[in-house]
């Protein structure tokens, strides 16, 4: 059974009850019980960041990853959207015969939409409106598993709704205060503003307490997704990013056998995984994947999904997965780095990965980018080419500095020992009476942190600068 587009409020959201916003349809995106059959539509701007080869291509993308069937489709190019409609007059009777034809019970819009324009819209086509950020919306909502997401989705979905509200009723008749005899009065009681108040400004009011309370609960998810990182700063993180369907979490599987969800769908993954990657020669990395972006993704998306996005922001190092074979790869890495910099991520070393290079016809992209970018790798996540130079690469960045040390750990810091074990190469063990000693190769600002970490450790042979004393300020 095809999955119905859901409403942009949130289950947690109740609105009360009133008439609905259009005679056609039902609050937000509420399904009316038939299958989901749209008909698309856009206005093509002049700064448009579209495939102009094929506009609407992602947008249908959007759609059939949200379970809906997409019956036809329309464009039209225009300096600007217009006030009322976002269309033109012709352009909107043309909207509205495609719509009857294809019996269509949806119309999904390419662009953003103002809460009058989609009013306009739907009170002259009869039938549901939404626009791009609320697909976009709607589909994260569907694939948000865990606690974490289920919290920021709903956020964005409610900071999405709060300036929308007045379209959601079309009833502002006065409301009685706590001691109405109605059974509209008996709506007031105590903890409302009073007589007078307006059913809008109930509900905008409900809205505010609860994004409020999202965003305390975001934030200590933010707060305890910080310390985890902290936690990881004596290993090399390495973080996967990149637009949606690039192949990031295939090439997380084939790296780690982690065993990744993937499917051939756009946001198939939300939630961070991060697990071990060896990478030969006992060196290791602990690699993240990370939700992907798309173009034109809703800030307040990339606002509320900062936690899970932590992962990446605090990254020793981005691997950018772009699929090569995609017409639209050059966008797709301006949109991705586009994000990251809103993130504060585009100063992070990268090296861009350039993935499904096994099926990719055209190649002069990578000449393209082996010129603008300092690190480029072709791979192939689905057969494993390039995978070893991918790794040496990473091996080499995370050596960064090497430097060769003797160090002496005594046998209670098996926790230690373990560590180093996990991020240096040893060389040669020799067991004491009072301990271990160790002759290791590793990086060397990794050995200062262990250092001041562990006073117990010993430098039995090794520079100067080895000394904890001379450890960075971990926290800083």
């Amino acid at each position: 059974m095809r999955r119905s587009i859901r409403s942009h409020t949130s289950t947690d959201f109740e609105p009360a009850t009133g008439p609905p916003r259009s005679k056609a349809q039902p609050p937000g995106g509420v399904s009316t019980g038939q299958p989901e059959r749209a008909v698309l539509a856009g206005v093509l701007l002049p700064d448009t960041r579209a495939d102009l080869s094929n506009p609407l291509g992602e947008l249908a993308a959007l759609a059939e990853s949200a379970g809906v069937e997409v019956a036809d489709s329309m464009l039209q190019k225009r300096t600007s959207l217009g006030a009322a409609h976002a269309l033109g007059k012709g352009k909107l009777a043309e909207l509205s015969e495609r719509v009857e034809a294809a019996q269509a019970n949806v119309v999904i819009f390419d662009n953003d939409l103002s809460p009058r324009q989609i009013r306009g819209l739907e009170r002259a086509l009869g039938q549901k409106v939404i626009d791009r950020s609320e697909l976009i919306l709607d589909i994260f909502a569907s694939r948000a598993k865990t606690h974490e997401a289920q919290l920021q989705v709903e956020l964005a979905q409610l900071e999405y709704t709060a300036p929308r509200l007045r379209g959601m009723w079309t009833h502002l008749e006065r409301i009685a205060g706590a001691g109405g005899a109605t059974a509209v009065g008996a709506v007031g009681g105590v903890g409302t503003r009073g007589p007078g108040e307006r059913q809008i400004e109930i509900d905008r009011r409900i809205v505010r307490e609860r994004i409020a309370h999202l965003k305390r609960q975001i934030r200590q998810i933010d707060q305890r997704k910080q310390r985890e990182v902290r936690s990881r700063a004596d290993q090399f993180t390495v973080s996967l990013v990149g637009y949606t369907n690039s192949g990031k979490s295939t090439l997380m599987n084939k790296l780690t056998g982690a065993g990744r969800f993937t499917a051939d769908q756009l946001f198939a993954t939300l939630d961070t995984k991060t697990t071990r990657w060896d990478l030969g020669d006992g060196a290791a990395a602990l690699l993240s994947d990370t939700v992907g972006f798309v173009r034109d993704i809703p800030h307040g998306l990339v606002a509320s999904f900062r936690a899970t996005l932590e992962e990446a922001i605090h990254a020793d190092l981005l691997l950018h997965v772009v699929d090569i074979s995609s017409p639209t790869a050059w966008g797709q890495i301006e949109a991705v780095d586009g994000v990251l910099a809103s993130l504060g991520c585009d100063t992070i070393p990268q090296i861009t990965v350039l993935n499904k290079i096994d099926i990719a016809d055209d190649t002069s992209l990578v000449e393209m980018l082996a010129y603008r970018r300092r690190t480029v790798l072709c791979v192939s996540a689905h057969t494993g080419e390039g995978l070893d130079r991918l790794a040496c690469e990473v091996t080499r960045r995370a050596h960064g500095e090497t430097v060769e040390a003797t160090v002496h750990i005594p046998h209670a810091e098996g926790k230690l020992i373990a560590e180093i074990d996990r991020m240096a190469e040893v060389r040669q063990r020799r067991y004491c009476q009072d301990g271990v000693e160790l002759d290791i190769r590793m990086n060397r600002e990794r050995l200062i942190q262990l250092r001041s970490r562990y006073p117990a450790m010993s430098l039995l042979k090794g520079e100067a600068g080895l000394d904890a004393r001379h450890a960075p300020d971990e926290g800083g």
